[in-house]
């Protein structure tokens, strides 16, 4: 492992220099206006300097030109939920009771490394062990390991742990708990807080949760499975719900509706961020129909060889997985609850669950964004800045990230072609840069 990342810190080094200037591209900046085309990015360190077109911009004497001809440039993705913990691995019980100890060292950050490659510069982990997530972020901060700017939520804070998961998931017992739980993972330095079962949840505790979340400075991110769940979340004023949720119920009840068309009116308390984790439930049945998907050895980056065919062994058989045992009644009920949401003026953010059963983090993030325009008809221009643009407002950090524009860091992806006519062109990002270095 030493070996492997001294070998790539001398690669980054060899693709690190002080200015740059990506010439000759569509630049689709990711704030929604008409893409410029023939742009040129200018970078110093890590941040742009200037933006303009071929021609019409100086280019500084002695910058690394790399060309952008024929080309969307656009800003990294952001993926806003992902699992680094898990790696697509059928058995959870099995995986957390055989892998855990190597979490730090290995499993996260050969997520991480996945994930990057793929063209995601900034992602959103919700629910891991605790020393092991800040360990992880730091590292990628440090630069010492190679990965997406992560936010981490550290552990799931609900009712009970499920059993053999109480490392990564917290239970409470009373308001007091649920303060204290709340403040050590503020101490310990989290972005953020995951909520989870906050339906089975005393009034009292999930309103401490949120109460003392907010009190920290940190924004919840909760489940939305089940009505109450939602319920219990508007009333208690969560800042992000996760998944399309209540299973085989074709649509959303009409008080749920009436209350987030309530909350996303008051525009003072900002907008109402949901990811609806779509693709895994989606593109399921395609995967089982279609099993050379699993083939791709993208997923293999990082990942020892026996953990490799561990991972292979559990998934041989698709058809069999018990995880979407439910999924011929719930696939048919995405399209109407997700524009249900959208029309009820939540922002949707794109996020996959990335690290579930056969959901790669290598192959994640572009299936969603193909899977908004293509099979729901989203906009290709809405669909991309729910993965750049809003993420960024969503993690309040959008002075530094989130759009290619003067000043940000340069996290810039390239792919081959038109990528608002073809958007599983980003299935082959063909360059990542990330704070001005390039990894690909």
């Amino acid at each position: 492992m030493r070996i492997y990342f001294f070998l790539f810190s001398l690669l980054s080094i060899n693709s690190f220099a002080q200015t740059k200037a990506l010439v000759g591209g569509t630049l689709i900046d990711g704030y929604g206006g008409k893409p410029l085309l023939n742009s040129v990015i200018i970078i110093e360190g890590e941040r742009i300097k200037a933006i303009g077109t071929v021609g019409h911009i100086e280019i500084p004497k002695g910058a690394e030109i790399i060309s952008t001809e024929g080309m969307s440039v656009m800003p990294g993705l952001w993926d806003m939920h992902v699992h680094l913990m898990i790696n697509g691995h059928s058995d959870y019980a099995h995986w957390d009771k055989k892998y855990m100890k190597i979490q730090k060292d290995v499993i996260m950050p050969s997520s991480a490394h996945q994930l990057l490659m793929a063209g995601i510069t900034s992602a959103r982990d919700l629910g891991g062990p605790l020393e092991a997530s800040l360990s992880v972020r730091d590292r990628i901060n440090k630069g010492e390991i190679p990965g997406p700017t992560m936010y981490m939520s550290g552990p799931f804070i609900q009712h009970e742990p499920y059993p053999g998961t109480a490392e990564f998931r917290w239970g409470v017992k009373g308001a007091e708990d649920a303060r204290t739980k709340v403040r050590q993972l503020a101490k310990a330095g989290v972005d953020c807080i995951k909520l989870i079962d906050q339906d089975e949840m005393t009034e009292a505790e999930y309103m401490a949760v949120v109460d003392e979340a907010h009190k920290n400075k940190l924004k919840v991110v909760a489940h939305s499975h089940r009505p109450d769940e939602i319920r219990r979340g508007l009333k208690a004023g969560v800042d992000n719900f996760e998944h399309t949720g209540l299973a085989a119920a074709p649509e959303y009840p009409e008080d749920i509706l009436a209350a987030i068309k309530e909350r996303t009116a008051k525009m003072s308390l900002g907008p109402l961020f949901w990811t609806p984790t779509i693709e895994g439930l989606y593109n399921f049945e395609s995967v089982r129909d279609n099993p050379e998907h699993l083939d791709n050895t993208s997923w293999h980056l990082g990942l020892p060889d026996s953990i490799i065919a561990d991972i292979k062994q559990s998934i041989k058989h698709p058809a069999r997985l018990s995880y979407f045992g439910l999924n011929p009644i719930r696939k048919p009920t995405l399209d109407k609850k997700i524009n249900q949401l959208k029309n009820a003026g939540v922002v949707l953010l794109v996020g996959t669950d990335s690290g579930i059963p056969m959901k790669f983090h290598s192959q994640s993030t572009w299936n969603e964004l193909d899977v908004w325009v293509n099979k729901f008809g989203f906009d290709p221009m809405y669909t991309i800045r729910a993965a750049t643009y809003w993420p960024a407002v969503a993690m309040g950090v959008e002075k530094d990230f989130g759009t290619v524009s003067e000043g940000k860091y340069a996290d810039i992806i390239a792919v081959k072609g038109d990528v608002l006519r073809h958007m599983a062109l980003l299935q082959d990002v063909k360059m990542v840069m990330k704070k001005g270095k390039r990894y690909k």
